[in-house]
């Protein structure tokens, strides 16, 4: 059975310190600061929890959060084309901080998977309705082609 990108990534452990990183940079970025308005406690965790269940690790996020949570978190959040620029940026910059492996396969694999969040996350922020948002309902499952 081929590796998967939670492997791949370095688990848990790896993952925690890439969604750290990438906290404190939303965080501390002008752009981004008017969407991560407050350092709450739990979203490093949760971060990292939906961050490995994507990437093919435990799914603690689905059992404990749940998708749907996920969706309310961001709507109305009203997301810029700019805010979800910087978020892709912030995260990719964290991945080398963070000593994620950089290996061209991996990284192409994280950053669809960054672009895609992010433009789900920027079309639920502007949903006036359940119609208007986007149809994905579960944590995505992320693949990618180790060898390619």
């Amino acid at each position: 059975m081929a590796e998967t990108l939670y492997e791949h990534a370095g688990g848990d452990a790896a993952l925690h310190r890439l969604e750290e990183l990438f906290y404190q940079k939303a965080l501390a970025d002008p752009v981004l600061s008017k969407v991560f308005t407050e350092r709450v406690a739990t979203h490093v965790d949760h971060l990292t929890w939906f961050t490995a269940e994507s990437f093919g690790g435990p799914d603690r996020f689905s059992r404990e959060i749940g998708f749907q949570e996920l969706i309310a978190i961001h709507r109305h959040r009203r997301i810029t084309d700019e805010q979800r620029e910087r978020f892709v940026e912030a995260y990719l910059a964290a991945l080398d901080e963070a000593g994620l492996p950089d290996d061209a396969p991996f990284r192409a694999a994280v950053r669809e998977h960054v672009e895609f969040g992010a433009h789900v996350a920027q079309q639920n922020s502007w949903a006036e309705t359940d119609a208007d948002l986007h149809p994905i309902r579960e944590v995505p499952h992320w693949g990618w082609a180790p060898d390619a």
